[in-house]
């Protein structure tokens, strides 16, 4: 792997871990998509430093879990704007 990809792994895993942010945050504060993201934190990541691939997962999971409940507040905040 070249070393541009690997520390751009660890500086999103960073990133993920330190402001407890979603994969489409990480895209849009590194200039990557969505995609490359996922791959970069599910598959590289593991390779590189296993240790921080567990607790990037960690708060990946529970954005996952949270994602319906933002998701609705979005819905919701949209909505209440229009009305106005």
């Amino acid at each position: 792997m070249k070393e541009y990809i690997e520390e751009r792994v660890v500086e999103i895993a960073n990133f993920i871990i330190d402001q407890q942010g979603t994969v489409r945050q990480a895209a849009r504060q590194f200039g990557v998509s969505k995609s490359t993201v996922h791959k970069d934190v599910t598959e590289r990541l593991s390779q590189i430093n296993p240790g921080l691939a567990r607790q990037t997962r960690i708060v990946l999971d529970v954005n996952k879990s949270e994602r319906h409940i933002r998701g609705g507040m979005a819905t919701k905040e949209k909505y209440q704007h229009q009305k106005a």
